[in-house]
């Protein structure tokens, strides 16, 4: 943040690995220069017209040894991402050749940009905003197909226009209260407290942030939802992480303390993210390392958006199993009673009477039977019953639903106040605060830590 604004930045903005082409970027005024001095091309020609392609080598400037062969794109501001001049240069991908054009490309006067720091230009120039910028990281990180629509639909600026509506609204009761502030003879104070200023903060500022706050559900089509299988050793979490992933993902083995680090996979349910988590089974550890494993169990139990509690049904329960289900206390969880193709040893009548109002399903991780049943089951809870919010309805991250229900909080006070008689200028603050915290959201009124710690997260190059 702390860098000049108008310098040249560049990066590899393909992830390292195999693959048919990487590309490096470069963005800032010495994006042209620095083409001409690096780019060869293959036909003679005078000058770079904005947005072709071009054949040609990629060289030493020192030597004019011909690294590779290359397509380079030259972009002039500011019709491009970062409202800069950018060129691209799309070459082989190899880690080796594409940290050899970016060496080259430093060299000539660019530097090294930090993670996000092109978006973050996108955003300081004004082509895009923070909720534009924060939609960017959602449509890379999307695990749905829901979810890069909803990302797409973010990145069009819907969400950002649902907040501008909201301040446009919050900006005209304000107006009303500081006119009857400033020309208290007129009569607008009572007139407007009648009527006209609660039903326009209820109707106008309340209702819409509490359904936008509502939509945060569908954060789940991007993000997906963090699955912890849990329960006492060879209970048979390994087994269904492996029937639920279709492959043979984690190692089974009859005897305890098998799995002691966690093991973790994705897989698409209904159109539904699953990030599925193994764990460690919780007994009295045998030794050190299996004693880490279940600490970490315990973390990543507590970290859960969904917990899948596996019960051994062909024994009685367990003290871990007492334990495993004391813990899921006030979570989202379901019961899997596994091992239902084993004949089922006589139980106490109290095994079922502990076994709380969740959720439950019974199945055989080893034949496949019920496996259909619990994937449903899994649908269904995270989805409250299967409803969910409409899909035009771009839902909030985290620090946007912050902001949003601070929003809520100054907006219900001055509600509060019109009904209860308090000073006009006592109205008119929670109003403004309001209308900062709406701000905080499109980067408004957003201070330079936030920023820092929102373009932190993205991956470097973009």
């Amino acid at each position: 943040m702390s860098d000049a604004p108008n310098d040249t930045i560049a990066a590899i903005v393909t992830p390292p690995g195999r693959a048919g082409i990487g590309i490096i970027r470069i963005s800032g005024p010495l994006s042209h220069p620095i083409a001409e001095t690096v780019f060869r091309p293959k036909k003679d020609r005078k000058l770079f017209q904005s947005h072709r392609l071009y054949l040609g080598y990629l060289v030493e400037p020192g030597t004019g040894r011909p690294v590779d062969e290359v397509l380079l794109t030259f972009m002039r501001a500011p019709h491009t991402y970062t409202r800069e001049d950018i060129v691209e240069i799309n070459s082989h991908s190899s880690y080796a050749l594409l940290e050899t054009i970016l060496r080259i490309v430093l060299e000539q006067g660019a530097r090294l940009a930090r993670p996000g720091e092109f978006t973050l230009r996108a955003f300081l120039s004004g082509r895009i905003d923070l909720t534009q910028a924060e939609a960017v990281m959602d449509l890379i990180n999307s695990r749905s197909e829901k979810g890069l629509f909803l990302a797409s639909r973010h990145m069009s600026g819907l969400f950002r226009d649902q907040i501008e509506e909201l301040r446009a609204h919050a900006v005209h009761i304000l107006a009303g209260v500081e006119a009857a502030i400033d020309f208290p003879d007129e009569g607008l104070e009572t007139a407007s407290l009648n009527g006209d200023w609660p039903d326009a903060i209820k109707n106008r500022l309340i209702r819409p942030v509490k359904k936008l706050i509502g939509s945060g559900s569908n954060r789940i089509w991007m993000e997906g939802i963090n699955t912890v299988i849990a329960g006492r050793v060879n209970a048979g979490k390994s087994s269904l992480l492996n029937r639920l992933l279709n492959e043979e993902r984690a190692i089974v083995a009859p005897f305890p303390g098998t799995t002691r680090d966690f093991i973790e996979s994705g897989v698409e349910i209904s159109g539904i993210p699953f990030r599925l988590v193994d764990t460690a089974g919780f007994r009295d550890a045998a030794d050190d390392v299996e004693h880490l494993g279940i600490n970490l169990t315990e973390k990543k139990v507590s970290e859960a958006d969904l917990l899948l509690i596996v019960i051994d049904w062909s024994r009685p329960l367990s003290r871990e199993d007492r334990d495993i289900l004391l813990r899921a206390d006030g979570m989202q969880a379901i019961l899997v009673l596994n091992k239902t193709d084993l004949p089922c040893n006589p139980r106490e009548a109290s095994d079922l009477e502990i076994l709380p109002a969740l959720p439950r399903v019974s199945i055989s991780a080893l034949t496949g039977k019920g496996i259909d049943d619990l994937r449903k089951t899994m649908a269904k809870t995270v989805l409250r019953d299967g409803q969910e919010a409409p899909l035009e309805t771009v839902g909030p991250n985290l620090r946007q639903q912050q902001a949003l229900k601070q929003a809520l909080d100054f907006f219900t006070a001055s509600l509060k106040g019109t009904r209860e008689g308090v000073p006009l200028e006592i109205i008119a603050l929670e109003l403004k605060s309001g209308l900062d915290a709406l701000g905080e959201i499109i980067g408004e009124t957003t201070n330079e830590d936030i920023l820092e710690s929102i373009f932190s997260q993205f991956c470097l190059g973009k």
